[in-house]
């Protein structure tokens, strides 16, 4: 945990790690996942956004009634059980290091944009080791640093994005979001249940406030409404700036672009707008990336304190941070990166993203369960005890249909990660 002599980030530090985490790559690439279910996936998102709500509903509650460091893994640790906290943090742990890997691969991508030798697969890993290490570093200096970097390049970034989203429509073609609706025809139902597995990804980090608890100045008030200004700041940026895209991009150009915002900017004000949203598409990705990096770590660290992590993911450095944690973290980055090498900077992040999105699931429904058991311990009006079961059902069913929007090789191997911590449990136990 922090220590005393670490600086700690206030609101609009916190709102912005919440914001940076989630606005992160998947506004800048995950259209073009998007556009291979078509533009009915706006359908999709507007499921998305209603499942995100109520699980920022579900952080929110459980910072303000009893904020933890650790998030997902110390609510389940308290409230449902060892076992289920063990197999929460894994999962958590798992999941955070392969999707920062997708998100410094989107910086790659970008930059390849003015370094085109940066578009062959092995010279691209090399940057984005270099990108992954760098951020590594900046997350041992201490939470301040962190969160004013997460701040900066949320309004540098942000900024330009805004402004598509916001005068994207004087360039929007109904015609061109229509003929693209359904291009698979697919079933209205799989179209919206695939379209909104997709856009989980866009609202991972919807905890991220509550997981930091342990860096946050006064977190009873500033969690919580970290979490709702970011989701609510989160929800309508996407939405706004994906519907624009799908009526700028012709569906088959956009399913192959790998950088759609800059693409658009391109056709909307020209080379020198593509530019501009590319850089911007950078900065956002790092502030993203710098503030999962410290997500993890500190999930990490919080069941190190509690003996199901080594003890050394635990150990802090006169600034309060995890050094070591952080190192093992940019080494499993380092594994995942090499076996997840891809032709293309597209098709290395939908894989990565989709394996991604399958195991948060599981620590998502166990926050729930702990939001539930845990409210049964408080005096609480029976209306609003009945409203929070409501919300979590609401946010329990959303992760199960992003299950069931995946492919079934993709669950089955998650299936396996799963069955695995049973055994790693009882090592650990042993020990």
């Amino acid at each position: 945990m922090v220590t005393g002599g670490g600086k700690k980030m206030g609101l609009v530090g916190a709102s912005s790690l919440v914001v940076a985490n989630m606005v992160g790559t998947g506004l800048f690439l995950l259209p073009s996942s998007l556009a291979s279910v078509g533009s009915v996936s706006i359908l999709g998102w507007v499921v998305a956004a209603v499942g995100a709500s109520a699980l920022g509903l579900v952080f929110a509650h459980l910072a303000m009634v009893e904020p933890k460091a650790g998030g997902p893994y110390a609510y389940a640790r308290d409230h449902v059980g060892r076992f289920p906290a063990f197999q929460t943090n894994l999962l958590y742990w798992f999941a955070n290091v392969i999707g920062n890997v997708a998100i410094a691969v989107s910086v790659t991508g970008y930059l390849a944009i003015f370094f085109p030798s940066l578009k062959h697969p092995w010279i691209a890993n090399g940057c984005t080791a270099a990108i992954i290490w760098l951020f590594v570093w900046v997350n041992t200096r201490d939470a301040k640093l962190v969160g004013g970097f997460t701040t900066v390049s949320t309004i540098a970034g942000i900024v330009p994005i805004a402004f598509v989203g916001l005068f994207g429509w004087f360039w929007f073609q109904p015609q061109v979001f229509m003929e693209s609706w359904n291009p698979g025809d697919a079933p209205l139902h799989s179209a919206i249940e695939r379209s909104a597995s997709i856009a989980l990804w866009a609202f991972l980090g919807v905890e991220s406030a509550a997981v930091s608890a342990g860096v946050i100045e006064n977190p009873k008030r500033n969690v919580p409404l970290a979490t709702i200004i970011g989701l609510l700041v989160s929800t309508v940026i996407y939405i706004s700036c994906c519907t624009v895209l799908m009526g700028v991009i012709p569906g088959k150009e956009l399913r192959i672009s790998g950088a759609p915002f800059a693409e658009a900017a391109r056709m909307m004000l020209g080379p020198w707008a593509a530019i501009g949203i590319s850089l911007a598409a950078i900065l956002k990705a790092a502030g993203s990336l710098v503030g999962w990096i410290l997500i993890v770590a500190q999930s990490a660290q919080a069941a190190a304190n509690d003996g199901m992590f080594p003890e050394r993911f635990a150990l802090t450095n006169r600034h309060g941070m995890p050094v070591q944690n952080l190192v093992v973290t940019g080494l499993m980055m380092m594994v995942t990166l090499l076996v997840s090498t891809s032709p293309d900077v597209a098709t290395q992040f939908a894989h990565i993203t989709d394996a991604t999105v399958i195991l948060m699931s599981v620590p998502y429904i166990y926050s729930v369960v702990a939001m539930w058991r845990l409210n049964r311990t408080l005096h609480m009006a029976t209306g609003k005890m009945q409203l929070f079961i409501v919300v979590g059902l609401v946010a329990c069913l959303y992760c199960l249909s992003v299950v069931l929007g995946q492919s079934a090789e993709l669950d089955r191997k998650a299936l396996l990660v799963l069955l695995i911590s049973t055994p790693l449990y009882a090592l650990i136990k042993r020990r």
